[in-house]
């Protein structure tokens, strides 16, 4: 929600200041700069991207705005709770937790446990599932970062060849000052879209996927101990060192 907020504010205080400036909005809406800028930005990325990377960043997109869907807290809990469940009545007891867990990642590891794998097998598994997820999530950043490179550049083709237009019209002095400030929306479109929107989004993405993988290495923290047996009280007061 508060991404949201952010690109919101960061729209309105632009689009408000040319406002106070005695600007009108209508002067700032021009269609085929628009098509110009946001149709050559995006087939720009998918020249350099895979059909892959093009479904993971609209795949990875709506949770710039949801946010995180891992609770550090809830899982903490969880983690001790099983640990207790484990020392008490064996791995096995929590072969029904495995199947109603929600989050992948946990159930993978409650899974590998209620198999009886050693922790080695179960730490290089986790690492794996780790290492993919963070590695698809950083691709999907790295898209939207390759189009906040070429949107600004597509918005100076568009002036350009809004200045061409204008250039054939150079007798009529008064159209050209309407159509010399008209070309130059394209360079506004194009550095809007890339400084208010491309970066700021691929910068969110990259900080989900180190918080993300922060969560998972908690958890691999708590999976080992529950594989080792390890104190309930011991684990508890470890992870909360992760924090929330």
């Amino acid at each position: 929600m508060i991404a949201f907020l952010g690109l919101l504010l960061a729209w309105v205080a632009v689009f408000g200041g040319h406002l106070l400036e005695g600007g009108q909005i209508g002067s700032l809406t021009n269609l085929p700069a628009a098509a110009i800028v946001l149709g050559g930005t995006l087939a720009a990325g998918l020249v350099q991207s895979d059909t892959t990377t093009w479904r993971l960043a609209w795949r990875y997109f709506p949770s710039v705005f949801s946010g995180p869907d891992w609770d550090h807290h809830n899982a903490q809990a969880k983690l001790v709770r099983w640990c207790q469940l484990a020392r008490k009545k064996g791995l096995l007891a929590l072969e029904t937790d495995s199947n109603s867990e929600a989050d992948d990642f946990i159930r993978l590891g409650l899974q590998l446990l209620v198999d009886g794998e050693p922790s080695d097998k179960i730490q290089r598994s986790l690492e794996v599932s780790m290492d993919t997820r963070e590695g698809r999530s950083l691709k999907a950043a790295q898209f939207f970062d390759s189009l906040g490179g070429y949107a600004p550049t597509m918005g100076i083709i568009g002036a350009v060849l809004g200045l061409i237009q204008v250039m054939t019209q150079i007798e009529d002095t008064q159209a050209l000052g309407a159509g010399i400030a008209t070309a130059f929306v394209a360079t506004i479109y194009g550095v809007g879209l890339a400084n208010l929107f491309f970066l700021p989004v691929a910068a969110r993405l990259r900080t989900l996927a180190e918080e993300r993988f922060a969560f998972d290495d908690m958890v691999l923290d708590g999976m080992l101990a529950i594989a080792d047996s390890e104190n309930p009280r011991v684990l508890e007061r470890r992870l909360k060192e992760y924090g929330e």
